[in-house]
């Protein structure tokens, strides 16, 4: 026991955490596994007789946790990206690259106190940031990620993303009333004019799309376009297509058309009287809203989820835990201890570190093989993965464009706003349905 003794009073306090955490981490492992083993067939019985109760569930918890990193990512793409476009460097120091000034910006605001200011509604102030947030968040069900990936294939589904994307007009209203502040009611009534004015060619630009296609099924859309890129809608619907990302711009609220919270000209407006995570939930689902209107617009015209050219080469990787057995076992034991020392061996030889130093590095480093592995092998096993990276590759280079637009173009001013909307987009729009319509019919006969 003395030498027991005092070789844990030799351990620094990181080694003295990772000895009593590491054995307590396998234990708990192998318990796991065991109550897993022992509870998993009732489980999964129960799972099975109540299964359109269980994907409702996991599709509505899966829509609402993705949109956590995706806000921190457009975020740090605009830290980023805007100031390498100034030839700046950007954050650089909290996490590698800066990776998680997002993510310090966000627990900024929510340790920000939440104020309500005398005389407001406090009910309405309350609900407002939520009704936004909400309408951005419930139009990701119905949009297509991947082949079986969506939340409800609806026969409607465009129709229902225009109808609750809508209702944040309600929300921008209710934050401008509750706020008992003029400026705050300007600013709303501002607000859900351009919101209301860019919708019109928003939903206009897509009708053409919807007669050559014959349904509003955003499944069924992606899959009329399945093939290569020349199947795409980009090529029958250019001028559509281009209506409805100048007005997909204008209802995300971003430069040049960020009217709604133009800072240097009115504040805030809307949210001038907001703090606290309530001011947060109305930015986030704004950054939200920017990943939301460029997944729509490559499910639309750029082809969803599909290939833009046939793989080359067949791919024939099957995946099967049913089939591995007991080697599962040994997968989810025995491999990670042995990878880890084996990662953590040349850090240790090497540089003379600290034994517990070379484990944590080798255990980081035995992740990220882990991940890469998994992931390349249902990359090349599994459909629904193959179109959810394609998916998230063409929604970011659109999102990628929202970023570049706010670092280019100046704000125009609100008459140039409105105006641009009913004088040349929604005349555009319908020259593009009328010509769509009578190509269709031209063609029929």
């Amino acid at each position: 026991m003395s030498v027991v003794g005092s070789s844990w009073r030799r351990l620094t306090l990181p080694g003295k955490v990772l000895a009593v955490t590491v054995p307590v981490l396998v234990v708990l492992t192998i318990g796991l596994l065991a109550v897993v083993a022992l509870v998993g067939p009732i489980v999964i019985d129960v799972l099975a007789a109540n299964m359109p109760l269980v994907r409702f569930v996991v599709a509505a918890t899966a829509v609402i946790i993705m949109t956590i990193p995706t806000a921190f990512l457009v975020i740090y793409m605009e830290l980023k990206v805007i100031a390498r476009m100034n030839l700046r460097i950007g954050p650089d120091r909290v996490g590698p690259f800066g990776a998680l000034q997002s993510v310090v910006h966000g627990l900024k605001v929510l340790g920000k106190e939440d104020f309500t200011p005398t005389g407001a509604d406090r009910l309405i102030f309350t609900w407002a940031p939520i009704v936004v947030f909400l309408a951005s968040i419930m139009t990701l069900l119905v949009i297509p990620f991947a082949p079986g990936l969506f939340g409800q294939d609806l026969n409607i589904g465009l129709l229902y993303f225009f109808a609750i994307g809508g209702l944040s007009i309600v929300g921008l209203l209710m934050a401008g009333w509750a706020s008992f502040n003029k400026y705050s009611l300007l600013g709303g009534l501002r607000s859900a004019a351009q919101v209301v004015s860019y919708e019109i060619p928003l939903t206009l630009s897509v009708v053409g799309l919807i007669l050559l296609a014959g349904t509003m099924s955003l499944n069924q859309l992606v899959l009329g376009q399945s093939g290569s890129l020349f199947d795409w809608y980009i090529w029958q619907q250019p001028l559509g297509a281009l209506i409805f990302l100048i007005a997909a711009v204008a209802e995300a609220n971003r430069t040049p058309f960020d009217l709604t919270e133009a800072d240097s000209e009115i504040v805030a407006g809307f949210a001038t009287e907001y703090s606290g995570m309530r001011f947060g939930f109305f930015f986030f689902a704004e950054y939200v809203n920017v990943f939301i209107m460029s997944a729509l617009a490559v499910t639309l015209f750029f082809g969803g989820w599909t290939a833009p050219f046939d793989w080359p080469f067949p791919l024939d990787v099957s995946l099967d835990p049913a089939s591995l057995g007991i080697w599962l076992l040994v997968l989810v034991t025995v491999v990670p201890v042995l990878l880890t020392l084996l990662f953590a061996a040349p850090f240790w030889i090497s540089s003379r570190m600290p034994t517990w130093q070379a484990l944590v590095i080798g255990f980081i480093l035995f992740n990220l093989f882990a991940v890469a592995v998994v992931f390349g092998l249902a990359f090349m096993s599994f459909d629904w993965v193959v179109g959810l990276v394609w998916f998230m590759l063409k929604s970011y280079v659109f999102v990628y464009t929202f970023v570049w637009l706010r670092a280019t173009l100046p704000r125009v001013r609100v008459d140039q706003l409105m105006g641009f909307a009913w004088k040349w987009l929604l005349p555009a729009s319908l020259l593009n349905l009328f010509v769509t319509a009578a190509a269709i019919v031209v063609v029929a006969r």
